[in-house]
């Protein structure tokens, strides 16, 4: 079982892919918490040039409280990633985690039916991303 799912963009921009993203992850009810611009972190914490590799940590409230309710430790894997990165340039890929595997190390059998729906929304999420 892969742990993400991924989808492979050209002919549009980082910053596009990154608007489109959000706007995809707010039609399934995921608001974006954080983002992690890893190329300018890397650069200021280590002087590293790196690609262009942001992680949006998505997070859909509803499914966040059911999942806390089940289980109180759950917040350790919350939010759910998104990641967008540019290794080459004009070839942007769009990967996000799938919750389903991450539950395989939680023994709740609640939390099933939860990561099994918002697994659907994320799989939307890359589907829908053009």
């Amino acid at each position: 079982m892969n742990y993400y799912f991924k989808t492979s963009l050209s002919s549009v921009t980082f910053d596009e892919v990154i608007e489109k993203t959000i706007e995809e992850l707010q039609k399934e009810g995921f608001g974006v918490l954080t983002e992690i611009d890893l190329k300018a972190t890397l650069k200021k914490k280590l002087d590293v040039d790196f690609y262009n590799y942001k992680i949006l940590g998505a997070c859909n409230p509803s499914f966040a409280h059911k999942a806390l309710m089940a289980e109180d430790k759950i917040g350790t894997m919350l939010p759910c990633n998104v990641i967008i990165q540019e290794k080459k340039p004009g070839t942007i890929e769009v990967s996000a985690v799938d919750p389903l595997a991450s539950m395989v190390s939680v023994k709740n059998d609640a939390l099933g039916t939860i990561a099994l729906e918002v697994r659907d929304k994320l799989k939307r999420v890359i589907e829908n991303i053009k």
